[in-house]
């Protein structure tokens, strides 16, 4: 569906923006496009994470604001 590839499309710009190595930032859809799993290198998670989650609460708050994104949940993973 375009609609979750564009929402896993957003977190990838979002997260590269945020990392020291952008390149290795992967995100996979899980659970039919329900859910998107945010990889990043070992060293960026913290970045990714941000304090006391600030960042990663902000990517989840931009993600719900569009339509593809409305239903979507985003984690980050180990």
């Amino acid at each position: 569906m375009a609609g979750e590839k564009s929402a896993a499309a957003l977190i990838e710009f979002i997260a590269k923006g945020i990392v020291g190595n952008p390149g290795a930032i992967r995100v996979h859809e899980v659970d039919g496009g329900r859910t998107l799993e945010l990889l990043t290198a070992d060293e960026d998670r913290g970045r990714a994470i941000g304090t006391q989650g600030r960042v990663a609460k902000a990517m989840r708050a931009v993600l719900a604001a569009t339509r593809a994104g409305r239903d979507t949940r985003l984690d980050i993973v180990d």
